[in-house]
């Protein structure tokens, strides 16, 4: 795309060139073929070509907000969980009670 850029600054600066040095011309009239035909269309057509890069860029944007949302909303979902978890809560399996959990009484020999 820049090189059909470049190309076509060359062009239109060779016609303000021809038009300035003309023996009919003017400084004038090569800056207004230079505006008119250059910078004018030229601009107009980098802007339409640049158009799927922006879209890129500005999906990528919020592609990467929205991922970030995503990460912040999951590690305040853990903090909150992590807060209302009960101690047993690890998955492990209980351990079993030793006995009844009542000392028996006995009696003194």
């Amino acid at each position: 795309m820049y090189l059909v850029v470049i190309a076509w600054l060359y062009v239109t600066v060779m016609m303000a060139l021809a038009e300035a040095t003309s023996s009919t011309g003017s400084i004038l009239g090569a800056i207004i073929t230079f505006a008119l035909y250059g910078l004018l269309p030229l601009s107009i057509v980098v802007y339409i070509l640049g158009t799927p890069g922006r879209r890129r860029a500005i999906h990528a944007q919020e592609m990467a907000e929205r991922a970030q949302e995503a990460a912040a909303r999951a590690a305040s979902t853990a903090a909150s969980m992590d807060s209302s978890i009960a101690p047993d809560a690890s998955g492990h399996a209980p351990a079993a009670p030793k006995g009844d959990g009542i000392a028996p009484v006995r009696k003194e020999p």
